[in-house]
């Protein structure tokens, strides 16, 4: 069976350049980048590299950079350290963000005290601004605004440069999760005043457990993680050299090759929404990911006119990944946060949501066959309805 993968926004393959990199670093450069010597030197020039690399990037200063585990760890440390150690005392958000992000603000809310303020979407999945500085002029308190860059589930797109200027007006500050966007769009953050982000490098064709935080110096975040000196005491531990390596490698490849890369993915975009409105009778596209704008290209969120739980199972039986949701929310038994500000009662009883999501590895004939199966599925399900409504 031929096997098909559309749940990139869930993780990404990884190029082959960056396996061979890193094959090469555990091969060649596996000394302890804290050691003098000159093993452990040479791991410690590939890290610095590689921050260097990421500030160019970014056009930040390397010091800017903190290498961590994942976009998850970065943004527990960026929510849970500016709390604990530069006052901040209110987090505005929405109910469209990370389960890493909004778990993060409730045990600040329950642990700390922290007040919450929810910015609530409307039903295409958009964020209001107009509200969000009337929330910014409300309060004196020392304020953290935490809205991602682009929705893993939707796609959605916000205006990252307006919410960084509006924050810095109200002297507010602003973490945006950009795990979705990072290395898939130019940043210049010398220009975008946002003072916190994050990035996972699997979701770029890097390795997993590697990632980075983007903290400003200004800010003076202190890390939560304790012990050695490593990533200038924000970020204690051993660094991950042949995964940050990795990193770099995505990089480097996403980077060149963005425009192409970009090109295609929203080629295949437009023709599996054409695909898909074409084999599937009343198919409709959630928030704004069936949209060519003010969407990231990558994700397409789709809702099937009939209830599947079982949608899943069903394409990968015919060798289709794809999700039902966000990846870090599988097995969930209820929909996602997401799913909830977006679709009505109505659609979340009698409809089934689920996720297609795209990289320049896919291909016009992977969006073929999946539109051919789900129109199979979706002609059995029309066949069973007719059934019961003639018995």
């Amino acid at each position: 069976m031929n096997k098909i993968y559309l749940d990139n926004a869930a993780t990404t393959p990884l190029a082959e350049e960056v396996i061979d990199a890193m094959v090469n670093t555990m091969k060649m450069n596996f000394g302890n980048p804290s050691s003098t010597h000159s093993f452990g030197q040479e791991a410690k020039i590939l890290i610095e590299n590689v921050r260097r690399q990421l500030a160019d990037y970014l056009h930040v200063t390397p010091a800017e950079i903190i290498f961590t585990s994942c976009g998850t760890e970065s943004n527990n440390m960026i929510i849970k350290s500016s709390v604990e150690h530069l006052g901040v005392e209110r987090i505005i958000s929405s109910p469209l963000e990370h389960k890493c992000v909004s778990e993060s603000i409730l045990d600040m809310k329950n642990r700390k005290g922290v007040e919450v303020v929810y910015i609530r979407p409307n039903e295409k999945g958009d964020i209001d601004l107009n509200k969000l500085e009337e929330l910014l002029k409300s309060s004196d308190k020392k304020t953290l605004v935490s809205l991602m860059h682009a929705n893993n589930e939707i796609g959605n797109i916000v205006d990252i440069k307006k919410i960084a200027e509006l924050c810095k007006a109200n002297n507010a500050l602003y973490h945006s999760d950009t795990v979705k966007t990072m290395a898939h769009m130019k940043f210049d953050f010398s220009d975008i005043p946002v003072d916190f982000a994050s990035c996972s490098a699997h979701k770029f064709h890097g390795p997993k457990g590697v990632g980075f935080a983007f903290i400003r110096k200004s800010t003076g975040l202190k890390g939560i993680i304790t012990g050695g000196p490593q990533e200038r005491s924000l970020r204690a531990g051993t660094e991950n050299v042949a995964g940050i390596v990795g990193l770099g490698k995505a990089l480097e490849l996403c980077i060149n090759n963005m425009e192409a890369y970009a090109d295609h993915i929203r080629e295949i975009k437009k023709y599996a929404i054409e695909q898909l409105s074409a084999k599937v009778p009343n198919i409709k596209f959630n928030g704004r990911s069936g949209e060519m704008e003010n969407s990231v290209d990558s994700v397409l969120s789709a809702l099937l006119p009939y209830k599947d739980p079982l949608i899943g199972l069903q394409l990968d039986m015919k060798g289709i990944a794809i999700s039902q949701g966000s990846a870090c929310s599988s097995g969930a038994s209820k929909p996602s946060m997401v799913m909830m500000m977006v679709l009505t009662e109505d659609e979340m009883e009698h409809c089934t949501p689920l996720r297609i999501s795209f990289s320049h590895m896919t291909t016009k004939a992977d969006i073929d066959a999946l539109a051919e199966a789900l129109a199979e599925i979706s002609k059995d399900f029309a066949i069973e309805k007719t059934n019961v409504e003639h018995r």
